[in-house]
Parts: structure tokens; C-alpha cells; sequence
């Protein structure tokens, strides 16, 4: 047993050394060549439709055969789990769940929010290789033939999403930038964002009357072609590699490998791979490393298992031992729980109380929750002493058991497991746990919890949160709300709104505000906890209605904390808390606020945090938060993470949306920043508050959509789809009112995994345009701990090829940036390039890459690549010529273009200038200022 013990615990080290609790995590795993427990889930609020069941199961049959093709007879998908929700009716085809849930699918189906958005999409948080979160299709999309005609075949479709999710890869189109200028043998010429170059087509100009379009000839404006002018392939041509781009066309076969790749197009797998094919990035991936050919012409069939949802069913597994007496945690997990079960659990739920020290106890057994006197009656159940050794495992075991004698099964059901100690006998229980069918969420409380306890979370899929010590007991309570039903019904969930802590001086006040939208108010809830005596404190509504602290509920068995529950709807608006400490003494006082959504037809305001380890030099830990209402992302937010470690000062991160440093994508409601500032090994609890403070919340559709075909062309003749409907494509503004929303999450660290020495992050957003026959270059500012503080200086080259400078960087020619004294982090840096050592003529292209350096010489990747191009395009117009080729009228305009390589934007810049050629030297700077 020791061996066994001691196998175990280096197994789980070597599991935690990767790190991390991430909020969602897949299940899908590659067993030889095959994908097996791949999980697609239905939303609640999709009406029921068999059709939608069978269409995915056509969707993933065909993908497999087209990933088995694409792949070279690598991959291809086993296994599938369709979650049905229990909304739907039950069947006897339909398995009950284990430990699948809605917010951890890898594949979901949900109704847009918008009506017409049917764009399948991956969110990706991560950087090149990485994996993303999830992958969304509509009912509709599912269900309606005639959106093939502008997505393409389903099953294609899907092959190209998944290259998004498991491999890390991008889009090599861009709906942004459509044409860039390329260099030729003619000189330059615009060529369309593809891949491979040289895809046969035409630009056109969609001229579109309500559901019908006509295509014109595209006229250049001083912008290469003018705004809204498309790129309409050939239907027909020998192509057969671009996945990411083309797949929709039946030649396609391949992704596009290193010799067909197209490194010049402006596109985001070249601006977020550093230039590399998507082929090259898969067969750096861990599934091709540990997978061969297969010597079979068609893949093994898909099997399918259909699951459906049934009444959540949890487990409160606490902790009672002797050092839950210590720094008040027993105190702090009754008023914690107490939280839970009266405000946090939704309605209909299942709940059973456990507590464990040297044995197990049953406290409550499960029992249903109807209304308000089940949950007191549960509340009354709750521990208030502590005493003896620590047994998780007796609390493990005695808490299935609570559930299997109630529900016949532990299949699909939750355990919250809290302890503050260590347990020498962790491994002894885990195969119970694996083949349990449950899911446990552990909840570690002070510095010595048993450091096996992640463990129980990583094998089931459940939460691991981690809360430090405190005078109050705020720090639990957020972990508490953090754990609401994975069914994807976020209409029946309690969101936190307000956590805020503060040590408040004698006779101080502390003033808080808390904004209530309107997308929440039903069932809002404010509380208020010291800990040494009541402060003197009351709330205010936005219409100026007072609540003293009479009108506050406080209970013996808790006796340093007051609740008050809003009945109805809660007034939209900012409500105000009033208080002063009256005791003798310093003392700290926190506030708490949480509600649930106002209505189930308006989805509210929600906020996810997520951690990973960057797939980059020194592994940096990447703090994330999407912020959205439904699937629309919601720009303009605040959102600062605080990051607590037991006896080290807390460090908050403003997190950003700035398409810089740890945020790969600009205005995707999705916030980023490294942190840089690990204090050792150990545990770190992650608090993101997100905040909107304007009268009008601004929101979009994501940004990395699947290609819309606008037409095609064959046999000379162009056919136009439908237009995108117009709501598509632009930003929304919603009057939703001041919002304010609370999310955590928790991270652990290992010996030696701990660096806080980081250089400054890679630059990603460099860009180049010309004023007066100046370049000036602009971009983000890193940091000098990746995009924390400022860099020391800039290194700064330039080449005409492209590859040279991103293969041999360190060898191009130098652009003197001496005088150039880095900004703060996340600030805009730009400064002019004088061409005196060049000559200007027609049709060349130059290339600009930089790194920044730090003040200990350490040197961050190189930049992106920009591409400055001085141009004078041939004519005024681009005829709809059969051939492909750009001829038009015999008018003459001059533009410069500047675009930029591996960006989404190219910015073009009208003037008459002829394009430089290097003779010798280096190039002069002028620093803007």
C-alpha cells in the first residue's frame, strides 16, 4: 500500500505541475486514433426537436470521414455523448448522466440571443496551439439545409471548428482585411487573404436589395478596393489544401501544409502562429505526436450515446475536525454555507448534509428543495463545532451514500467537499470516486489542506476552489456561489453582483454601491458580516427607500453577519450601503450581494473567469474573464482580478480587451492579463469583478466566425447568396443599465514552477501607415514582466522578405530606436521612420518586426510582422473579368498601402509616393510624442 500511496502522490504532482483549475475542461481524450467521450450538449431553453438529435449525429459522421481525410488517415471521432435536456421528455434511449454537464461540453447547441445569428464559432482564449473552450452551433443550423448554401456542407464545417478547439489554430481568411498587396513577378499586385495564395476568383461588390445581391465591379478609393468590396472564388479549381479557409469547397482535402502556405496574407493564423501553416501547428500537437497512420482506407464507425439531464442532486461533505476551530472557519463555513443553501442553490435541487472529523455524520439526509422552509430546515443543519482528526474519505464515502439511498444511484450527482486539513489516506477512496458518477467540487480552506484534495476534482471534473483565511467570511462565501448548476439554465442561477472586504478604522465608513441591471433582480439578497461587534449601517434603493438594520436578518447561530432578502423585483439602479464602524476597535467588514436573472426570455449579464498555463517560453499563468449577455460578448467592461495567497498581499490585475499581451484578439469581450507576481508553491485563490458603468452596454458577435459565402463563380457566371443580415455585423447597443458581476476561481503552483522572472510579452499588434513620406509604425506597449510594467528599450528590424525577418531576425537591418524610452504597459507606442537612406519607387514592399527588452536584458519573441507597401494600383476599376484578372478603366489613382502581415488590420494610406529600396545604414527614428 505504501508503494501504491507513493505512486499516487507522485502521479498527482505530475498532474498539478501542468497546473491549474480551469473552469471548463474537456473530456475528449485520443484513444489511439480515435476521439472518444467528445460531449455535445443541448441548451434547456432549445424546444425539443428529435431533428436536432439526428442532425448532429449526421454532422459528426460526416466530419469524421472528412477529419480522417484531412488528417491523412490519422483521426477520426469514436465516440459522441448528446446531452438532452431535461426540459425535453425522457426516454428510454436516454442514459442518465455521470459527470457531463452543460458548461463543461465540448460541443453545445443554443439559440443565439439574436435572431439570424447562425455563425458556428470556437472560443478560443489561448494562443496558437492551444485549445479552446467550446464550440457553438444553432438549432437552426442544425436544422435549416438552406444555410449549406452559404456555410457549406455541415460535417466540413465542424472539421474546420474542431481544428479551432483541440489544435489551436486559426482562420486563414479575413473578413476584415479581404486583399493585401503582394509582391510579384510583375512588381506587386492585391491578391485576396487565402490560403493557398493564388486562389482563382474576383472581387466584386455586393449591390444588395433585401435578400438579393447583384455583383458590380469593385472601384479602388485610396483603400485598396473600397469598403465592402468581397472576394468570389472560382467554385471550380485545382485546390485541395485550405481547411481554415476554403473547406466548403468539394476539392478540399488537405489543411495547407508548409509548402503551400500563403505567409503573407493578413490573417489571424498568421498573426497568432508566427507565420507557420496550420498542418506544421497540428503535427506539433500532442495528438499527432502519439498517433500513427492507419492503414485503412474509410475510419471505424461513430458511436453515439444519448444522456439526459435529471434534478441536480448535492452533497454538503464538510470539514469538522479540531483545526476548523482555528481563525474562526467553522464560524465562516456556517455563514457561507448558510448562503449557499439559502439563496445560491437553485429551486428543485436535492440536498443532503454530511460532516466528517475521524468518522462521517449524517446531518441531513437528501431532500428536496420546494421553497423557502426546506432550505431553513437545511440551514438548521449545519455544523457550529468542531473537533478530532480529519477522514475525508469517511466524508467522501458517507456522502455518496446520502445520495444512493435516495436517488438509487450517485450518477450524475455533486459533491461539495470542504476541509482545512491533511489526510494521509486521500488515494485509498479515489476509485471509488472515479467509477462514483459524481462530481466533486473541493473547497480548500487556509494553507494546510491536504494537498491531494484537487485530485478528487481533476478525476470527476468538478470545481477546485481555494479560499484563504480571514476575519470575515467573505472569501468562503465566493467560493460557495461559485458552485451553481452546470445545466446550462443560467436563468434559474444566482449570480454574485458584490464582494468587497475592507478594514475599517474606528468611527470610518465604508461606502459601497452596488449596481443592480436589468437584466437581474428576481430573488436579490444583500449581506453584511464584522468581526468584532455590528457597525452602524443601512441601504438605500435607487428610488431612496431606506433599509436599516432592523430590516436586516441576523440568527444566533451566526450572530456577526445580517441578511436582507428584496422581495418581487429588485428596483433597476445603483443601491446604496451606508457604514460606519462604532466599535472601539479596528475591524473588518465585508458586503455581499447576489440575485437571479429578472427574466427567462433576457439572458443577463454574466462573468466566467478562467486560467491556463501560456504554450509559450516560461509557461506564464493567464488570467481570463468573458464577460457577455447570452453569446454576445460585451465590450467597454473594467474587470479587475485579485489573486490572494495565504499570508502574501493581494495583487490585483486590471484585466483588457486591447487585443494585446495575454489577449489574443481585440474587443471579443473576452479580458486577459499574465500574472506575473507568484509568491512560491502553493494555492491562489482568482476574484474577477466586472463592471459597466455606462448608460449604454455595448455588445457584439464574436469575431472568429465561420466563413459566410457571400457567392461563387462557375463557368464564368457569378451566383450571390442572401446577404448577411445586417444585424450581423454591426455592434449592438443595449440600455442594460450600471452592471456589476462577481466570478472565482483558484490555481496551484508547484515547487519550481514558481519563476517570477518573465521578459516582456511578444508585440502582436504592430502596424505601419505613411504620412509625408514617413513610416510610422505603431503598437501596444509590453511590459517588462510580459504586459506588466515597461520594457527597457526596443529592438527594431527591417527586411524585404518576410521569412528572412522571422527566421533570422537578430541578423536583418537594425532601425535606429535608441531614442525610443518604452511606455507603461498597455499604452500606444509610435514613432516615425525618416527615409533619407532610400530611394521611392513603384511597387516595393518592406517588412518591420521588433522585440522588446528588459531592464535584466531578457528579450521577448519577435513581433508580428508589418508590411509597408507603396503601390500605385493599375487602374481605377476591377472589371468582373471571366479570367481572374484585374484589368478595368484607364483612369490611374496612386495609393500607399500599408498593410499588415499577420493582423487584422490594413491600413491604406491615399497619397502619390513611390516605394522605397534600402541602400544602406540604418533607418532614422523620430520618436512621437
Amino acid at each position: 500500500q505504501g508503494q501504491v500511496m507513493e505512486v499516487t502522490r507522485s502521479l498527482i504532482f505530475l498532474l498539478s505541475f501542468q497546473l491549474l483549475h480551469v473552469t471548463k475542461g474537456s473530456m475528449v481524450w485520443l484513444n489511439k486514433n480515435g476521439y472518444e467521450d467528445l460531449v455535445v450538449a443541448i441548451n434547456p431553453q432549445v424546444p425539443e426537436d428529435a431533428n436536432i438529435i439526428l442532425n448532429t449525429m449526421s454532422m459528426i459522421k460526416n466530419a469524421s470521414n472528412y477529419l480522417f481525410v484531412t488528417t491523412k488517415h490519422r483521426f477520426f471521432f469514436k465516440s459522441v455523448k448528446i446531452m438532452i435536456p431535461k426540459t425535453w421528455k425522457k426516454n428510454t434511449n436516454y442514459s442518465r448522466l455521470k459527470t457531463e454537464s452543460y458548461d463543461q461540453a465540448d460541443v453545445i447547441i443554443a439559440e443565439p440571443y439574436m435572431k439570424h445569428a447562425d455563425d458556428p464559432y470556437t472560443i478560443q482564449y489561448g494562443g496558437c496551439k492551444e485549445k479552446g473552450l467550446y464550440i457553438h452551433f444553432t438549432p437552426n443550423f442544425l436544422l435549416n439545409d438552406n444555410l449549406i448554401n452559404v456555410y457549406g456542407e455541415k460535417g466540413r464545417v465542424f472539421v474546420h471548428e474542431w481544428a479551432h478547439f483541440r489544435w489551436g489554430v486559426f482562420d486563414e481568411y479575413s473578413s476584415d482585411t479581404p486583399f493585401y498587396v503582394s509582391r510579384n513577378s510583375e512588381g506587386a499586385s492585391i491578391e485576396a487573404t487565402s490560403c493557398p495564395a493564388g486562389v482563382i476568383g474576383v472581387p466584386v461588390f455586393p449591390d444588395c436589395l433585401r435578400d438579393t445581391c447583384e455583383a458590380r465591379s469593385c472601384r479602388y478609393d485610396g483603400q485598396l478596393y473600397e469598403k465592402g468590396c468581397i472576394f468570389v472564388p472560382d467554385i471550380r479549381q485545382n485546390l485541395s489544401c485550405s481547411v481554415m479557409h476554403l473547406q466548403y469547397m468539394s476539392s478540399v482535402v488537405e489543411f495547407c501544409d508548409k509548402d503551400t502556405h500563403n505567409s503573407e496574407a493578413p490573417n489571424m493564423q498568421n498573426k497568432i502562429c508566427d507565420h507557420k501553416s496550420t498542418w506544421e501547428v497540428i503535427m506539433e500537437s500532442e495528438d499527432f505526436r502519439n498517433s500513427a497512420v492507419m492503414n485503412v482506407s474509410v475510419p471505424p464507425e461513430t458511436t453515439f450515446r444519448l444522456l439526459q439531464a435529471q434534478d441536480r442532486a448535492v452533497t454538503l461533505v464538510l470539514d469538522v475536525s479540531g483545526s476548523m476551530s482555528q481563525h474562526g472557519r467553522i464560524r465562516h463555513l456556517r455563514s457561507a454555507a448558510e448562503l449557499f443553501l439559502l439563496h445560491i442553490i437553485e429551486i428543485g435541487s436535492w440536498v443532503g448534509i454530511v460532516t466528517f472529523d475521524s468518522d462521517a455524520s449524517e446531518k441531513a439526509p437528501l431532500q428536496q428543495i420546494t421553497n423557502d422552509a426546506a432550505r431553513q430546515k437545511l440551514v438548521q443543519c449545519l455544523p457550529t463545532i468542531a473537533s478530532g482528526q480529519t477522514n475525508i474519505c469517511a466524508g467522501v464515502r458517507k456522502g455518496l451514500k446520502l445520495i444512493a439511498d435516495k436517488m438509487n444511484t450517485t450518477n450524475g450527482s455533486e459533491i461539495v467537499l470542504l476541509t482545512d486539513g491533511e489526510d494521509s489516506h486521500i488515494a485509498t477512496c479515489l476509485d471509488t470516486v472515479k467509477q462514483s458518477g459524481s462530481k466533486i467540487h473541493t473547497i480548500a480552506l487556509g494553507p494546510l489542506a491536504a494537498k491531494e484534495l484537487e485530485e478528487f476534482s481533476k478525476l470527476t471534473g468538478g470545481l477546485k476552489l481555494y479560499a484563504v483565511d480571514g476575519f470575515v467570511p467573505s472569501k468562503l462565501t465566493e467560493m460557495f456561489s461559485a458552485i451553481t448548476s452546470g445545466s446550462g439554465d443560467i436563468s434559474k442561477q444566482s449570480l454574485q453582483l458584490e464582494s468587497k472586504e475592507l478594514v475599517v478604522q474606528h468611527s470610518g465608513w465604508m461606502n459601497t454601491t452596488v449596481s443592480v441591471d436589468k437584466t437581474v433582480g428576481n430573488n436579490t439578497f444583500f449581506s453584511i458580516a464584522w468581526n468584532l461587534s455590528q457597525p452602524f449601517f443601512f441601504l438605500r434603493d435607487p428610488k431612496g427607500k431606506e433599509y436599516g438594520s432592523s430590516d436586516f436578518t441576523t440568527d444566533d447561530s451566526n450572530p456577526n453577519t445580517a441578511r436582507l432578502s428584496i422581495s418581487g423585483t429588485a428596483e433597476v439602479g445603483d443601491w446604496q450601503f451606508y457604514i460606519q464602524n462604532i466599535h472601539t476597535a479596528t475591524q473588518s467588514i465585508s458586503v455581499t450581494a447576489a440575485s437571479r436573472p429578472a427574466s427567462s426570455d433576457v439572458p443577463p449579464v454574466s462573468t466566467a473567469v478562467h486560467l491556463n498555463r501560456a504554450n509559450r517560453a516560461f509557461n506564464p499563468v493567464a488570467v481570463y474573464a468573458e464577460v457577455r449577455q447570452g453569446f454576445l460578448s460585451v465590450l467597454g467592461a473594467t474587470v479587475i482580478a485579485t489573486i490572494e495567497k495565504d499570508s502574501v498581499p493581494a495583487v490585483t490585475l486590471e484585466l483588457l480587451d486591447n487585443g494585446a499581451g495575454a489577449d489574443i484578439m481585440k474587443n471579443d469581450g473576452i479580458y486577459s492579463r499574465y500574472f506575473t507576481s507568484l509568491q512560491g508553491s502553493g494555492r491562489y485563490s482568482v476574484k474577477v469583478n466586472a463592471r459597466g458603468r455606462n448608460a449604454t452596454t455595448r455588445l457584439s458577435l464574436k469575431q472568429n466566425r465561420a466563413l459566410y459565402i457571400h457567392g461563387y463563380r462557375e463557368n464564368g457566371k457569378i451566383y450571390m447568396n442572401a446577404p448577411r443580415p445586417k444585424s450581423d455585423n454591426k455592434e449592438i447597443q443595449v440600455k442594460l443599465g450600471s452592471f456589476s458581476r462577481i466570478s472565482t476561481s483558484s490555481l496551484v503552483v508547484n515547487t519550481g514552477d514558481s519563476t517570477s522572472i518573465y521578459p516582456p510579452c511578444k508585440v502582436t499588434d504592430l502596424h505601419a501607415r505613411i504620412e509625408n513620406k514617413t513610416i510610422i509604425l505603431s503598437w501596444t506597449a509590453p511590459g517588462g514582466d510580459l504586459d506588466n510594467g515597461k520594457a527597457d528599450h526596443y529592438i527594431i528590424k527591417t527586411s524585404e522578405n518576410l521569412l528572412d525577418l522571422r527566421n533570422h531576425f537578430h541578423h536583418a537591418t537594425s532601425v535606429n530606436s535608441s531614442y525610443l524610452i518604452p511606455k507603461e504597459a498597455g499604452r500606444e507606442e509610435s514613432f516615425k521612420i525618416e527615409p533619407e537612406h532610400f530611394i521611392i519607387e513603384n511597387n516595393t514592399i518592406i517588412y518591420f518586426a521588433l522585440c522588446a527588452v528588459d531592464d535584466t536584458n531578457l528579450i521577448s519573441e519577435v513581433s508580428n510582422i508589418a508590411q509597408a507597401t507603396w503601390f500605385i494600383p493599375p487602374k481605377a476599376s476591377v472589371p468582373l473579368a471571366h479570367d481572374g484578372n484585374n484589368e478595368g478603366a484607364d483612369s490611374t489613382v496612386t495609393v500607399a498601402v500599408v498593410a499588415v502581415c499577420a493582423a487584422v488590420v490594413c491600413v491604406i494610406v491615399s497619397s502619390s509616393l513611390c516605394v522605397l529600396q534600402k541602400r544602406k545604414g540604418k533607418l532614422d527614428v523620430e520618436i512621437m510624442q
